[in-house]
C-alpha cells in the first residue's frame, strides 16, 4: 500500500449508524415541537458533534433543551444500535485485506464506538486502536482528532490515509494534511472533490485506491 496507516471514521464508514442515530433525533425533535427533515439531517448532521446538532435545535424552539435530552438519546440510540445495527456493506473484506496498520477516529464517545463495533463484531480488528473526539476536546471539521490518531499510531498525516463519509470529516483530514478518500453519495460527491477528497461510492472500490 502507498499509505503506513489508515484511519477510519466509524459512523457512515464502518458502521452504518448514521440513519438510526438520525431518526432518532428527528423523533426527539418532533416530540418537543419541531420538525426536521431526513434529508436535512443526513447531509447536515454527519460527522458533526452532538454538541452542534442540539444547537441546531436550540436555537429552532428558541430554548435550551431539557437538561435529560442528551442522556435519552444516548440510551434511545444504544438500545436500537443493539438490535438494528450493522457493518457497512464490504468493511470487513476491507480490513481482511489491508496491510498495513489501521485505527478507528471518530467524534462519539468511546463508550459509543466501542458499542458499535462490538455490536458488529468489528471489535477485534481496532483492539487499543479508538481515538474519540472526547479524549481531546475537539470536533471535526477541526483536524486535531485526526492529527491525534496519527501521533498515537506512530505516523505523521502524509504518511496516513483518512477514510471519511461527511463533509466535516472531509474537511478536517485535508485541513490535516491528509489524504482523504470520501465516500460519497451522487448529491454530495461534487463537493467532496471540491474539498479535496478522492471519492469512491462502495467499499469495494477502496482498496484498489489505497494501493
Amino acid at each position: 500500500m502507498k499509505y503506513k496507516c489508515i484511519i477510519f471514521d466509524c459512523d457512515g464508514i464502518l458502521v452504518d449508524s448514521e440513519e438510526i442515530s438520525n431518526s432518532v433525533l428527528i423523533q426527539m425533535a418532533r416530540e418537543i415541537g419541531i420538525d426536521i427533515k431526513t434529508e436535512y439531517a443526513l447531509e447536515n448532521f454527519a460527522g458533526k458533534s452532538l454538541k452542534s446538532c442540539f444547537e441546531y435545535i436550540e436555537k429552532r424552539i428558541e430554548k435550551p433543551l431539557p437538561d435529560t435530552f442528551e442522556k435519552e438519546f444516548r440510551n434511545r440510540t444504544f438500545s436500537a444500535f443493539k438490535t438494528d445495527l450493522k457493518p457497512v456493506k464490504g468493511v470487513r473484506n476491507l480490513l481482511e485485506r489491508i496491510s498495513v496498520p489501521f485505527c478507528v477516529a471518530s467524534s462519539g464517545p468511546i463508550e459509543k464506538i466501542i458499542l458499535n463495533l462490538t455490536t458488529t463484531n468489528l471489535m477485534e480488528k481496532f483492539e487499543n486502536r479508538i481515538f474519540s473526539s472526547y479524549q481531546i476536546g475537539s470536533w471535526k471539521p477541526n483536524p486535531e482528532i485526526f492529527e491525534y490518531a496519527a501521533k498515537k499510531m506512530g505516523f505523521k498525516p502524509n504518511e496516513c490515509a483518512v477514510i471519511e463519509d461527511s463533509l466535516a470529516g472531509v474537511k478536517a483530514g485535508i485541513k490535516g494534511g491528509f489524504d482523504v478518500f470520501g465516500l460519497a453519495s451522487p448529491k454530495n460527491k461534487d463537493e467532496f472533490r471540491k474539498e479535496g477528497a478522492i471519492v469512491f461510492s462502495e467499499m469495494n472500490e477502496l482498496c484498489k485506491l489505497l494501493n
